[in-house]
């Protein structure tokens, strides 16, 4: 978690965006939450799974409110998606 959040703080200032799969942080870290929202770079919130589609915890993202956007549930092609999103 805490490496997620220096890597935000190292870089998003300088590049055009971030892509983001933080893995069960997404459900449980205010830290990455607060990280984003600090941070000029958009970033998009990626889930391989259709989070909704699982366990009720995995409905509620600290991410989502500071995210440009999110992609969920398209397997691999959710990273190609949220990097179409930055052209």
């Amino acid at each position: 978690e805490g490496e997620i959040i220096n890597k935000l703080h190292e870089v998003g200032f300088d590049i055009d965006g971030v892509v983001l799969n933080a893995a069960a942080y997404t459900h449980t870290s205010v830290g990455i939450g607060d990280a984003i929202a600090s941070i000029v770079s958009p970033v998009i919130e990626v889930h391989i799974s259709n989070t909704y589609a699982r366990e009720d915890f995995r409905h509620k993202s600290y991410i989502s409110p500071n995210a440009k956007g999110v992609v969920v549930g398209f397997g691999l092609k959710s990273y190609e998606l949220a990097l179409s999103s930055f052209e």
